[in-house]
């Protein structure tokens, strides 16, 4: 297994939720109900009601240890995003934003995860893909079918202390597992159906809620789990959650089916769009900030849609810039355009990036915008 850093992910992921820098609120934090955990923390407090207020940890962003982690090396840059903004958003319909306040999830370890992610056997008896069956063939072999977990956990007051309330894990599944028949060899793939994905998803799903139930600090909180489709290596977008589920017991409910989808923007290989207007909206997007600005090297997007409806956009915009002062002013001028060009019921995500470094975060929830430029506080 191998973490992947995922340093502009943390920042990303960061900057949206401290989106009132300076504005904390002192509080504690137990977990569980237990006041054996008592913390002294801090809370921002969100820009808008559709953002979670955030856990802070003696001033500090606490980040998940099994953040990243992977049962196989998938460079498909854009699953990682879409997998954790995904799971927020399913967790929003159980989980309001004005009830509760986030953390990365810090129950499972990656030691523990580590070994869900791996293939059963007499050493791995907890792994959660299954025994390999000694076949090399890319049709009869057993795939790696679980590719990676994420867990996101939610807070309430109670009493003046911030208990765990309520939890959300991610579960991605793949819709090709990549091998190699010997070491440093060539790489060999398998393609799990959708059938497939959808029947190990579901058994995966309940093996890790009947082993959140056995844990102390987990108790009887409602579960939401999302099952992840892993978009794979070739592919110009992120996959999607297929289905999603909550347990408030010790099994889960009924599946609701997802009609997620993703594509780049723009389309590629004659693709059509899934919506033409959005389509034509980022085009006069892309060429009204290139035309003002000679130094943008790339303008790629990444449209999300529930159906036909378009929800959010990661936008990435890869410059040339090198002053902190021609990255503040075309950080507004992008914003701007942002306003007039893209679709204004949608969120979202505009990263403005050198090939090194992230230079500015721009975001858009409920219709209104935050920007942050690095090294500018």
């Amino acid at each position: 297994m191998k973490k992947f850093i995922k340093t502009a992910t943390l920042i990303m992921m960061a900057s949206i939720f401290l989106t009132a820098c300076g504005n904390l609120s002192n509080s504690s934090l137990s977990s569980g109900g237990s006041d054996s955990g008592k913390t002294s923390v801090q809370t921002t407090n969100a820009s808008d009601s559709g953002s979670y207020d955030v856990l802070m940890d003696s001033g500090k962003y606490k980040t998940s240890s099994i953040s990243g982690l992977s049962a196989s090396d998938n460079n498909n840059q854009f699953n990682s995003r879409s997998f954790e903004s995904g799971l927020m958003t399913l967790s929003k319909d159980q989980f309001s934003t004005s009830n509760y306040v986030f953390q990365e999830g810090q129950v499972l370890s990656a030691g523990t995860v580590n070994k869900w992610l791996g293939r059963k056997s007499s050493k791995n008896p907890t792994g959660l893909n299954p025994k390999s069956n000694g076949s090399k063939s890319e049709n009869k072999r057993a795939p790696m079918y679980l590719q990676q977990m994420l867990e996101q956990d939610y807070f309430q007051k109670d009493n003046g202390k911030y208990k765990l309330a309520g939890m959300s894990v991610g579960i991605a599944i793949n819709e090709v597992d990549y091998y190699q028949k010997k070491q440093y060899g060539a790489t060999f793939q398998t393609k799990i159906s959708e059938a497939d994905r959808k029947a190990q998803g579901e058994a995966i799903a309940a093996k890790v809620v009947q082993r959140l139930r056995k844990m102390k600090s987990v108790g009887n909180i409602p579960i939401v789990v999302g099952l992840y489709s892993v978009a794979p290596q070739d592919t110009l977008a992120g996959g999607n959650y297929f289905q999603t589920s909550t347990a408030k017991s010790n099994e889960l409910g009924g599946w609701k089916h997802l009609d997620y989808k993703s594509q780049m923007l723009p389309t590629v290989n004659n693709e059509d769009p899934i919506s033409s207007s959005d389509s034509d909206a980022f085009a006069n997007f892309k060429s009204h900030i290139q035309d003002y600005f000679p130094n943008i090297s790339g303008v790629t997007a990444q449209a999300h849609y529930d159906g036909n409806s378009l929800k959010s956009l990661d936008v990435t915009v890869n410059t040339q810039f090198d002053g902190l002062a021609q990255v503040t002013s075309f950080t507004q001028f992008v914003q701007d355009s942002a306003g007039k060009y893209l679709p204004s019921g949608a969120n979202l995500e505009i990263n403005i990036q050198t090939v090194d470094s992230q230079q500015a975060l721009i975001t858009r929830t409920n219709g209104k915008f935050y920007s942050h430029v690095d090294n500018a506080d």
